[in-house]
Order: structure tokens, then sequence, then C-alpha cells
């Protein structure tokens, strides 16, 4: 339990914590968990953000608490609508569902308003008439001497006359001696010396509140009693603190989560991965390949690897999560891809595939090419890809498969199943024996026939099975692309 120390005024506090805090507690487990997602919409979603509201979304959800989304657009010149679009699309296509509605913090300015009067009230804040020139001037001065730049306070206790001309921000009256010490859930002991600490702004001179104070005032009026959230923010936790105080709020329980980074240990790149969430969908990821793969950056069950949406909420302990950074693994990821591709029913896949402009196949045509493709699809991407190849006739020939090819396995094609029965397109089985009763019916075998029947139905090497190629394409098809072959 968090509590401050007060020395005669707001002006002197020293902040104790007992050293375990932190940690969740079987009666903590108990309470009503509340924690949220609060992405700012300069930009859009990536898979950093996204971990870090599935670790949120998971810890609620397991306690049967709330998860909550906010949109923390008071940034007007930066904020873009459509990214916060984007944020909530995402959201709705990974599953991730929150209570409530969405808040926006642009929409609340007037709660802020009356909290920073009521700062300026209590003399828990004050105006600040320094001008840009005169903080540009102080730091300059501090740089010369090897400081570190920082506000002087000197309107901390000011009762003169304003000078004119000059628009002031409202500043907080941080602690000035002390420490403020919290335990954090992945960190564990963090200690800030007061003095590193500086009587920061909390609204702007045109009266906008700053990042800080409007975080840590929603977060106490929405209740959240847990914030998981990535380690660029661990320097925010002290001064949200000294808000969390100055307006009596509840402190919540912090866990910051280190960083994603790429393979060479750098910060994660759009070439290497930090795109946003949406561009997955685009590439053909599966939401539950995406949220199993972040997952496991940065906690882990063992050496499970595979964890339904499920699992997830029974196993995960945001105790447990890594305090070192994870690396982001493309191969991996593919790999996870692969696996929900191949264990998604085929008629789901097929709605799913839509979206890639595959269209639907009869109950038989689909039951045939399906499984053939999810064996060698990592993305629906490759899915579609694959479709393709198999149903649009071959424009040309890969010459150097071309080039290989017997001359009479190729002569051999044009009567290939001139004498076929039916019942030979019932089942590749049926096909598969009949291709091996030819070929040794005219003294071919079988390696030198596969290869020409392949570049005559393909147009090249790779792909899934002829047998099943056949099946799927039917006598007519399949004889009007041998017929173009044998006459290339």
């Amino acid at each position: 339990m968090i509590f401050w120390e007060s020395c005669k005024s707001h002006l002197k506090v020293k902040i104790l914590y007992t050293t375990h805090a932190f940690e969740v507690s079987q009666r903590d487990k108990m309470a009503h968990i509340v924690t949220r997602f609060a992405p700012s919409p300069t930009g859009y979603l990536h898979i950093g953000g996204l971990r870090t509201a599935l670790f949120n979304y998971l810890y609620a959800r397991a306690n049967g608490g709330k998860f909550l989304l906010r949109i923390e657009d008071t940034d007007l010149a930066r904020n873009s609508t459509e990214a916060a679009k984007a944020i909530v699309e995402a959201f709705n296509w990974v599953g991730l569902e929150y209570d409530g509605e969405v808040v926006y913090q642009s929409q609340r300015f007037d709660t802020y308003k009356q909290y920073i009067k009521q700062l300026l009230d209590s003399k828990k804040a004050y105006y600040c008439y320094m001008s840009k020139e005169e903080l540009e001037a102080l730091r300059a001065a501090q740089e010369a001497k090897k400081q570190t730049p920082r506000y002087d306070n000197r309107y901390r206790d000011f009762d003169g006359t304003p000078p004119a001309g000059v628009a002031p921000v409202v500043r907080i009256k941080a602690p000035l001696e002390g420490e403020i010490r919290f335990s954090d859930g992945v960190k564990g002991e963090i200690c800030i010396q007061a003095k590193e600490l500086d009587d920061f702004i909390i609204a702007r001179s045109d009266g906008t509140p700053t990042y800080n104070f409007v975080v840590a005032v929603d977060d106490a009026l929405m209740g959240v009693t847990d914030v998981i959230r990535g380690d660029d923010h661990l320097s925010n936790t002290p001064k949200q603190i000294i808000v969390y105080d100055a307006l009596n709020f509840t402190i919540p329980r912090f866990f910051h989560v280190p960083m994603i980074l790429n393979p060479q240990g750098r910060k994660l790149s759009k070439r290497d991965g930090a795109m946003g969430v949406m561009d997955y969908y685009k590439m053909g990821y599966l939401p539950e390949a995406i949220l199993n793969f972040l997952v496991r950056l940065g906690w882990s069950y063992g050496d499970k690897e595979i964890f339904s949406l499920k699992e997830m909420l029974e196993l995960f302990n945001p105790n447990a999560l890594n305090s070192a950074p994870s690396a982001y693994n493309e191969d991996k990821f593919l790999w996870l891809n692969a696996h929900y591709i191949k264990n998604t029913d085929n008629a789901m896949l097929e709605e799913l595939l839509s979206a890639f402009n595959v269209p639907k196949l009869s109950p038989k045509v689909r039951e045939i090419l399906y499984p053939a493709l999810k064996d060698r699809s990592r993305t629906l991407v490759e899915f579609a890809q694959g479709f393709n190849d198999v149903f649009n006739a071959p424009c040309e020939y890969d010459e150097k498969m071309r080039s290989k090819l017997d001359s009479t396995a190729i002569m051999a094609l044009e009567n290939l199943f001139k004498d076929a029965e039916s019942d030979i397109w019932e089942s590749t089985q049926n096909i598969e024996s009949y291709l091996h009763h030819y070929a040794a019916k005219y003294e071919l075998k079988i390696g030198k026939l596969m290869p020409a029947l392949r570049c005559a139905l393909l147009g090249k090497s790779g792909g899934i099975g002829i047998c099943e190629v056949l099946a799927i394409l039917g006598k007519e098809e399949s004889c009007k692309r041998i017929k173009r072959l044998i006459s290339s």
C-alpha cells in the first residue's frame, strides 16, 4: 500500500511503499480489476501497441474485471481521425472486446479544467508567467554550467502582479525533498529522488491540459486499478504519481513492459515488422496467430508455443512478464500463422479468403483443393496465390522446366485421357492409378510423365499434387491445357 507522509505542507513530501505492494495476491485477484489501453491517434496501431492491449485484456478478463479503451487525442494538431478509426478497426478484427464506449480525451476538456482549478484553489498548482525567452535563457545558462536543464521554481510562491502580455502555463507543485518510490510488476523497485523532478506543466498557455495530467485524471476517474504499458512510459510514472497524490486519487499498480526489438537488438522498424496491425490483415495473417505471437513476446508458460485465447486467459499472469526485451521473429510468426491456417475449418477459411478475391467452390472441389493448399500456405495471400495458380491457365511456361521435359513424354500427353473411363475423375486415387497404368502401357517412366503434365497444367514446378489438380480442373480443362503445351 502506498502512502505519502507530508511535512507540514505539500512542499515537502516523502513517499513510502511496502516491498510487496504490487504483487498480485489472492486478495487482489478477487478484487475488481480494471485495465485500459490508451493509444494516441497520431499513427496507426502497431503490433507493440496491440501487445500492450492484449496483456491488459487478458489480465482483466481472467479476473472478471473490465478492459477499457481510451483514445488520448488531446494533441489536436497531430491527431488523425483515420488513425483513431483504424485503432477501433484493429480491435474489432483481432477480437479484443472492450467494455463500454470508447473514451475520447478531446471530449473531456471541461473535466480536466475542473481538476486544474481544484489544484490552483488548493495551492497545489500555480500559474507560471515565465516567457519562452526566459525559459530558453535559463536552459542555456544551466547547460553552460553542465547542469540538467530544469525549471527553477521562480513562480512557485509568486503573489505579485503578473507580468503583462504573458499567457501563463499551470505548473503542479512537485515535492522538494524525499523520493518517489514504487514497486513495478516487471521492473521491481523504482526510486526517483524528488530533486530530479521539477514543477512540470499540467496546462499549456492556451489552457489545454498536458499528457501526464490527463492520464492520471482519467485513470482515476475510470477506476483503473492496473496499468500495463511499455517501459517508454516509465519516466512518466513519477509525474503521474504526483498528480494522483495532489488530487487524493488511488494510485494503480504499474507494469512496464520492455519494447519489442528486431533480431539485431535494435528498435523495431517498419522493415522489421513494425507496421500497422491492419497491414497484417492485408498480408494474410489470422488474428489468432497475431495474438498467439504477441503473447509470447514478453511472457511464457514453460515451453508451450501454441496458445488459444482460452488458454491465454487461463494461464496469463502479469507478474510473469519478462523484464528483458523480446525479439521479433518473422519465421516464428509465419510458422504460427501456417499452423492456424491449417487448423481452420474449410468453410470458415473460404469466408476469410473472400477478402482476397478467392471465389467460392463446390464443396467437393473445395475439400480437394483446400487441404492441399493448407500444407503449403503460410499466409492467406500465399493461399490465394496457390488458388490462382490452379485455376488460371498458364500463359507461358517456366523456361528452365520446359527445356528439361522429355519430348516423348510431351507427345504421350496427347492421348492421355482419350480412352479414360469417366470414373477416374471421381477421386485422386483413381487418377493416380490411371496415370501409372498409362505410363506403364506406353513404357514411360512416371518420373518423365508427371513433370510434363505439371508443366502443361500449371506452367511451372512446385504447387499442389498433380492428381489433385486434375481432379479439380476436370477432363475438359485439363485436356485444353495439355493441347496448348503440345502445340507451343
